[in-house]
């Protein structure tokens, strides 16, 4: 059930003969348009009876309103999530490995679990640079996307990892299975991303995108798909999918971006098999060169074997 703001207030002199829908904007802060929504909801009562926004209070009358809280869409909730793993932690960042199906942060229209969620459940204490809702965040997995990433916690590493992450000097490498042989196997693609013309929750190589690099290198070749190591030179959204699917090789299970569905099933996939391996970059707090890693999750790990014993 949602939450409810329950007031009631007795109608003063300067208010006497207006209208219900005045009086309440002028006693409860609130506009005429969600007053006339309150009335016509039933959420608002007169000497305790019904009223309609047009009906007029007297002086001495009891008003009594009911106004649903909205929660905030950005709220960041603590809630322990299940499957989040600390790989690293120490006094300037934490390194976590991300499973499919939590977002990084909160943003609006996503009611499911974050990773910021999941820090402050469990007693982190994270940078609070950046946006309300992403502070001590300087980099974003998709919730579709599995894999390793870091979280700065102290002032100085957020400043630090932005601008590393902005200079391109941070090594990001995923792994990707794609269906069919990239040809050649192992090469760049330099092609501008931006949004999709005609579906705003896809993206697309087009002229006046933004400069997206992609460089890659098969692994394996099989029969149906090909595991690809994937390195980014740029970090947009949705840049590894856009890139496989522009060069006709999806991710499997991408159906958003034109894979197979018979061969998604098949292999058991319900989201793109793409995963973040590696993360390399200068310790903002030592200066040392560090490295982390992540293992393929359960169900990439059984398509992947699939595909292996298709051969």
């Amino acid at each position: 059930m949602s939450e409810v703001d329950h007031r009631t207030l007795v109608v003063p002199d300067g208010l006497d003969g207006q209208r219900v829908d005045v009086a309440m904007a002028q006693l409860f802060g609130l506009s005429r348009s969600r007053a006339a929504e309150l009335i016509a909801d039933g959420r608002v009562q007169l000497d305790g009876a019904g009223v309609s926004k047009s009906e007029r209070v007297l002086q001495g009358a009891v008003l009594d309103v009911e106004i649903p809280v909205v929660a905030d869409p950005l709220e960041i909730v603590p809630e322990i999530v299940e499957g989040i793993k600390i790989i690293h932690d120490d006094a300037s960042i934490v390194v976590i490995d991300k499973p499919v199906g939590v977002a990084v942060h909160p943003s609006p229209g996503w009611r499911g679990p974050t990773v910021v969620g999941h820090l402050a459940g469990a007693g982190f204490r994270i940078s609070t640079s950046g946006a309300k809702e992403r502070e001590g965040i300087v980099q974003r997995l998709d919730v579709g996307t599995s894999g390793v990433m870091v979280i700065a916690k102290s002032e100085q590493a957020y400043s630090l990892l932005k601008n590393a992450f902005r200079q391109r000097t941070v090594d990001k490498t995923y792994h990707a299975l794609v269906q069919g042989h990239p040809d050649p196997l192992s090469g760049t693609v330099d092609a501008p991303i931006g949004r999709h013309p005609g579906a705003d929750y896809k993206f697309a190589v087009m002229d006046g995108g933004r400069a997206s690099v992609t460089h890659y290198e098969t692994l394996e070749a099989h029969r149906f798909a090909s595991l690809l190591e994937v390195h980014l030179e740029t970090g947009r959204t949705h840049q590894i999918r856009v890139h496989m699917a522009a060069l006709k090789h999806p991710c499997a299970g991408d159906l958003t971006y034109g894979a197979d569905p018979v061969l998604a099933r098949r292999l058991g996939l319900t989201r793109q098999w793409l995963h973040a391996v590696r993360l390399g970059f200068e310790h903002p707090g030592t200066g040392d060169y560090v490295e982390y890693e992540s293992e393929y999750p359960d169900d990439l790990q059984h398509a992947l074997d699939v595909i292996r014993a298709s051969d």
